[in-house]
């Protein structure tokens, strides 16, 4: 193939056209063109804005279209390796605890590759697991592929920093790992900023600053062509930043707080009883809440699968309304930061009637779950609410450990949300440990008045019940204010 040098396409350029039209000639490429000179060249020729153009390039899109595909990506996002100190204990306790570690890798969305103990005194203060710990966990981080090291424990700033110069891979710990958790799975906007307020507490004290996020800001003084003093550096205004948004997120959640108050006080007021359901996570907390009242709530087999608290209405066999909440999860070294963050959700605890303490009976180790949400029921000041253990999961659970904590547990049941066993005794139990009015009253209700009839129900518990000629004989168990609006209807004889 031949192709004519620039030369040469200047001096035939130069004969075609005379001198006044060459610069002309050679801005418009329509005119410059000729198949002569340009049609031996290899390739497409653009006009000069399909040159300057952003050209697609084909191929490249990693657009997934397949839907177990998307699900499989967003459940493998990272590869981790897990780390614990075990200090006390036995080396089952250390192990079934790393094993709840792995749990929420997996609920976060990570493949667990593999995961080691060290057993230790106490934590080293430098890299959490000790210098030559550290390399060796380098080296297994290098044979497994893993981009992420998590720690079955709270890290110090200190030890986050000189554990990743170790292993040189992302490390966090076991707070970050629930509060990424929680971050996934809350939906309402209390919940949300609940989370947010939590997330910024634990990132406030371990910002750190590469490069120029550690250099000056101009500022200081009163401003002027140049600073008039050192000014803040960039760590110290996003931690300026930081606890601007965590005053504004307390304000948020404290009128959110109110809303919740407010109806916890209607309750209050038509004097309807309430019962809080709490539990380790995955307990079947929400399964239990679907199973007595038909709620619908979400349920699955992971952790934390259900945050936002649900108040549904529900009826005891003899008839009384009383309300039944689902709360929150709770798990083992719950961080302190979501204790915080979560205590108006879990005031439903606190201001209950009684709890639901719902343990999963087919778990390892369900008296370390009993004895972990005991410890979060403490920090939220509701030890003095009556507490009934509802040992779920009894068909799949080992008769053995059953008949233990039966024994334990003094008032204890055993049921299944998933096959309905045990469901109607737990509803008795409930009707017989709920608060009882004080006040009996006998009284003739004209059948004029049937509102205060539908009140005894609803409000209180009808011992026996008579249609008569006159009204409705009743003889029921009210509060005060409900048996003085029966008193005018109290009959001579009685």
């Amino acid at each position: 193939m031949t192709s004519s040098s620039p030369s040469q396409d200047t001096k035939r350029l130069a004969h075609a056209y005379p001198e006044g039209l060459r610069a002309d000639a050679l801005m418009e490429e329509d005119v410059a063109w000729s198949h002569e000179i340009d049609g031996e060249r290899d390739g497409d020729q653009f006009d000069r804005s399909e040159r300057a153009a952003l050209r697609r390039v084909v191929g490249l899109s990693t657009e997934l279209e397949d839907v177990t595909e998307v699900e499989y990506r967003q459940l493998r996002l990272e590869r981790v390796v897990l780390v614990g100190v075990w200090t006390t204990g036995t080396a089952q306790d250390a192990e079934n605890s790393l094993a709840e570690l792995a749990a929420l890798a997996e609920t976060a969305g990570a493949l667990v590759l593999d995961g080691v103990i060290q057993r230790r005194d106490k934590p080293d203060a430098a890299t959490y697991i000790g210098s030559g710990k550290a390399a060796e966990l380098r080296d297994i981080v290098l044979e497994t592929g893993a981009d992420t090291v998590i720690c079955d424990g709270e890290l110090s700033p200190g030890q986050l920093i000189q554990l990743e110069d170790v292993v040189k891979v992302k490390v966090i710990d076991r707070t970050a790992l629930i509060l990424d958790i929680f971050a996934q799975h809350a939906k309402s906007r209390e919940g949300k900023a609940q989370v947010a307020l939590a997330q910024m507490q634990y990132m406030l004290p371990r910002l750190r600053g590469w490069g120029q996020s550690l250099s000056r800001q101009m500022g200081g003084g009163r401003g002027g062509l140049a600073t008039r003093g050192p000014g803040e550096t960039k760590i110290e205004t996003d931690r300026r930043r930081i606890r601007e948004k965590m005053a504004k997120m307390r304000r948020e959640i404290a009128e959110m707080k109110t809303g919740r108050e407010v109806k916890r006080q209607e309750r209050r007021r038509n004097k309807v009883p309430s019962v809080a359901i709490a539990g380790y996570t995955n307990a079947g907390k929400s399964s239990l809440l679907n199973r007595l009242t038909g709620a619908g709530v979400l349920v699955e087999n992971a952790l934390f699968a259900t945050l936002d608290p649900t108040v549904r209405r529900a009826e005891t066999p003899g008839g009384r309304l009383y309300t039944l909440a689902d709360t929150v999860g709770f798990v083992r070294h719950l961080p302190h930061h979501l204790v915080e963050a979560f205590r108006s959700t879990m005031e439903e605890v606190g201001d209950s009637d009684l709890i639901l303490h719902v343990v999963d009976g087919s778990h390892p180790t369900p008296e370390e779950q009993l004895a972990a949400v005991r410890e979060v029921i403490r920090d939220v000041g509701a030890t003095d609410v009556p507490e009934i253990v509802v040992i779920n999961k009894a068909d799949a659970a080992d008769p053995l450990v059953l008949q233990r904590l039966l024994r334990v547990e003094k008032r204890s049941i055993a049921v299944s949300a998933r096959t309905g066993q045990g469901i109607a005794e737990l509803l008795a139990l409930i009707d017989d440990e709920l608060p009882r009015p004080a006040v009996e009253v006998v009284a003739l209700v004209p059948y004029t008045h049937g509102k205060l009839v539908a009140r005894a129900h609803a409000e209180g518990e009808v011992l026996s019940e008579e249609h008569t000629a006159e009204g409705t004989l009743l003889k029921v168990r009210v509060h005060e204010e409900l048996a003085a609006d029966l008193a005018p209807y109290t009959p001579v004889s009685a």
